[in-house]
């Protein structure tokens, strides 16, 4: 059975490095969200690489971009921390990956543990 994973900070180098992992076994993972604080480019060519079932863009200024880019491929695009808060929760995540910089992953990350879900932090 494929595990479902949430990736809180997809653009950077630990988010960038799960995603190799999971490109070279594609017959165990699903990529269900991906996260970026505001790396459009990478985050609409990860999204569509992996097909990605949400997409939020923590910087809600920057979402226009995203939503226009992916929502006609059939990705829900979202903004904002309470939304991915709320969206690590979904029963459709089985693992979340915190990659997110310092205290701004927090948040998620206690939101995902809360909804035990299986949670694989890395922080600088």
């Amino acid at each position: 059975m494929k595990r479902r994973i949430a990736i809180l900070g997809s653009t950077g180098s630990i988010g960038t490095q799960t995603l190799d992992v999971i490109r070279q076994h594609r017959d165990m993972f699903d990529v269900e969200l991906i996260s970026a604080r505001s790396s459009t480019d990478l985050l609409i060519s990860q999204a569509v690489e992996f097909n990605a079932g949400n997409v939020v863009i923590c910087d809600e200024s920057k979402y226009d971009t995203v939503a226009n880019a992916l929502q006609p491929r059939g990705i829900k695009v979202w903004a904002g921390v309470d939304t991915l808060c709320d969206l690590v929760k979904m029963p459709n995540v089985d693992i979340v990956v915190g990659a997110m910089v310092g205290f701004s992953g927090l948040r998620p990350t206690l939101a995902a543990l809360q909804a035990g879900k299986i949670v694989a932090l890395a922080n600088k």
